[in-house]
Parts: C-alpha cells; sequence; structure tokens
C-alpha cells in the first residue's frame, strides 16, 4: 500500500476575504519568514518520509503552480488535479482525483486541509491507520478552546458565564487516514447525489460510521492551529510558529 499525501487546497475562502480576493488561501504568507501555508504542510509531509503529492486545487490554483511546480525543489513530487465546478466539495474533489486515476484503491492516503498548521507526525497516523485495518482514521486533539463564552442557564435565566471554555472532547484538527479501498464507496454516494455537495467531514465521515465502517481515532497532543479565517489569521503569533515549526525549514530543501 503506496502512502500519498492528498492536500485539499482549491476553496475560496470566503472567511478569508478580502485576502482572498488576491490571494488562494493556502498561499498567504505566515511565519517570520513570511512563506506560504502550504509550503509548511508540503515541509511537514517531506520531514515523514511523504514525497508523493497530490494537490487538489481550484480557485487561484496557478500561484500554487508558480511557487511549487513539480515540486523537485522540495524533493517531492506532486501532482496536481483541478477541481470539477459540477463536483463540489471536499469529498467531491477526491472522487474527481479518484476517477482520473491519480488515487487508487491500493493508496493510503493522508489528507490534510491546506489551511491547517501543524508539526502532527503523520508517519505515525499512517501507520497506525494500516495496522488497525480501518476505513478511515481521523486526527483528534484535546485541549481546544471554544472562541466565546459559555452560557449557564436554568429556566431561562442566566446563572453565570464561562468564558471561552476548554472542551472535554477531542477535536478533528483537519488532517485524516483514508484506505484507497473506500474509494468506491465515496464514490457511490457522490453519484447519488448528483450534483449536490459532498464534504468529507461533514457527511462522508458521518455515513461511513453510520453504515458500520471502522473509523478509528489518532489521538495527538501535537500543535496544531486552524487559519481558517481573517479573523484566526488576524490573532496568529509569528512567534508560536518558529518556535514549534521551525525544524520543517532547517532541513534547507530548497535548490
Amino acid at each position: 500500500m503506496e502512502v500519498k499525501g492528498v492536500i485539499l487546497a482549491g476553496g475560496e475562502g470566503t472567511r478569508f476575504r478580502p485576502l482572498t480576493y488576491y490571494f488562494q488561501k493556502c498561499m498567504i504568507p505566515v511565519g517570520e519568514e513570511q512563506r506560504p501555508v502550504l509550503e509548511y504542510i508540503v515541509r511537514l509531509f517531506r520531514y515523514h518520509g511523504i514525497r508523493k503529492l497530490v494537490f487538489l486545487v481550484g480557485y487561484k490554483h496557478q500561484q500554487i503552480r508558480n511557487y511549487f511546480d513539480d515540486g523537485s525543489r522540495f524533493d517531492v513530487e506532486i501532482t496536481y488535479v483541478l477541481d470539477n465546478p459540477e463536483m463540489r466539495g471536499s469529498a467531491n474533489a477526491i472522487v474527481n482525483a479518484y476517477r482520473q486515476g491519480v488515487l487508487t484503491n491500493e493508496d493510503c492516503l493522508i489528507t490534510y486541509y491546506g489551511d491547517i498548521l501543524s508539526n502532527i507526525n503523520l508517519r505515525k497516523l499512517a501507520e497506525q491507520h494500516r495496522k488497525s485495518k480501518a476505513s478511515a482514521t481521523i486526527a483528534l486533539a484535546y485541549g481546544f478552546r471554544i472562541r466565546v463564552g459559555m452560557a449557564e442557564v436554568v429556566d431561562g435565566w442566566i446563572k453565570g458565564f464561562i468564558e471561552k471554555p476548554t472542551l472535554s472532547r477531542p477535536v478533528s484538527i483537519g488532517v485524516l487516514a483514508l484506505s484507497g479501498e473506500i474509494l468506491g464507496e465515496m464514490e457511490r454516494l457522490s453519484r447519488e447525489r448528483d450534483s449536490s455537495s459532498l464534504d468529507l467531514m461533514g457527511d462522508f465521515i458521518p455515513h461511513l460510521i453510520e453504515a458500520g465502517y471502522p473509523v478509528g481515532a489518532y489521538i495527538t497532543d501535537a500543535f496544531w492551529y486552524d487559519m481558517g479565517s481573517i479573523e484566526r489569521y488576524e490573532r496568529f503569533e509569528n512567534e508560536h510558529l518558529s518556535r514549534e515549526l521551525s525544524f520543517l525549514l532547517s532541513e534547507k530543501l530548497d535548490k
């Protein structure tokens, strides 16, 4: 089973406007060296020995191609799959690549959302996924803080507030492993829905669970940050990124 990295990098980034009127969201610069978010993702895959990458692209995909080209500058091999505008949603983007033969039933797919920064051990995720024989394995983390206050309400009256509480349950961090053999089921579900949107985490993973497919949990204490909105971007501390991900830049893969 070949391990491939699948990076979802085609969204329009509506929550990132006005920046995404000019940039593809995953190409927005971060950190003290002002490198694109996607470069940290590519370097993370390379660091863990996963060199075959598939970029699922769409909106402003030229920016991504112009920067990464075939991937050789970063010691990886990049294949680009342009989104089909009639197939909306992250799961449909994967189905589109499957239909083109870029993704196969024999692959182990480490799927990564293009607006997530993390130092998660992708190799260990792949190893757990393959050993467990799961159809999907979702990376989860504890310690997520809700960004708003939570009220305690009794009989219509507010008895107190907990300001930005930390959830006791683990949350998805936007990284998961998929067995290639499950791509047929994803395609079948896509055909069922015809032209409607099919989301990976919102639609397909719940479908697998309800249908009885084995879906595993990979619990991690790794650093991760969802760069999914302009507010999150403005609050991000570049120094924090340097502390957590500087090891990726120290390899100096650029030629």
